[in-house]
């Protein structure tokens, strides 16, 4: 489940982020992701998890070093993270009548989705990409995202035809019931990425218990 409240904002925050519904972006909405195992071929064991050298610990910082000029807001309308062999569209999401954010079409796993009420990819603050992890048909556009690297590049093209550039600093599953939105989705004062699937332990009966998270800063434009 998500976070019951929001996050208490903290000075510069985003005005998106002081919404309320921004403390709840937990992805329980996502639990049906990958509530579907059968139909991965050759894929029993399941998508990727992150390892214990991608995790961000208490009290770890982004790296250190120069942020780019952040860029105005402009809808991204591609997400690729070259070294998992990503290439998708993008949609804008907004949330359900519970609160949470929607998920893509579950008839379209290759379609990644970004959460439109936060800051857009390259603006000031935390800009959120969600997509499945599996499908009835085999991995979906985010099967891999557990095995991303610390230093991988992830780059999303905007319709202003601008590029925002992000490096990865941490890949981390947490459990739905303890989802930590603040550390997730807080702001760092600089244009970051978070982007998201589903992972961790796998039941029938219930789906993924958690959420694999990918965290990312920009470091240039293109």
């Amino acid at each position: 489940m998500s976070p019951t409240g929001p996050p208490e904002a903290t000075p510069g925050e985003p005005a998106a982020a002081r919404r309320p519904r921004w403390g709840v972006l937990a992805l329980a909405g996502l639990i049906g992701i990958g509530m579907v195992r059968q139909g991965l071929s050759g894929e029993a064991d399941g998508p990727p998890q992150p390892g214990a050298d991608t995790a961000l610990f208490p009290g770890d910082l982004p790296p250190d070093g120069p942020a780019p000029p952040p860029l105005s807001r402009s809808a991204p309308s591609r997400v690729a993270i070259p070294s998992i062999a990503v290439s998708a569209p993008l949609m804008p999401l907004g949330l359900d009548k519970d609160g949470l954010i929607k998920a893509p079409p579950a008839d379209a796993p290759r379609l990644a989705g970004w959460y439109e009420d936060a800051p857009t990819p390259g603006e000031n603050g935390t800009a959120v990409i969600v997509g499945h992890v599996d499908s009835g048909s085999g991995p979906a556009v985010f099967y891999g995202l557990g095995a991303l690297e610390k230093g991988r590049t992830i780059r999303v093209t905007r319709e202003d035809g601008r590029t925002a550039v992000f490096e990865v600093y941490g890949t981390q599953v947490f459990d739905k019931r303890k989802f930590p939105a603040r550390k997730v989705y807080g702001t760092t004062g600089r244009p970051e990425l978070r982007v998201l699937t589903c992972g961790g332990d796998y039941s029938a009966d219930s789906g993924y218990a958690g959420n694999v998270v990918v965290f990312a800063r920009m470091t240039g434009t293109g």
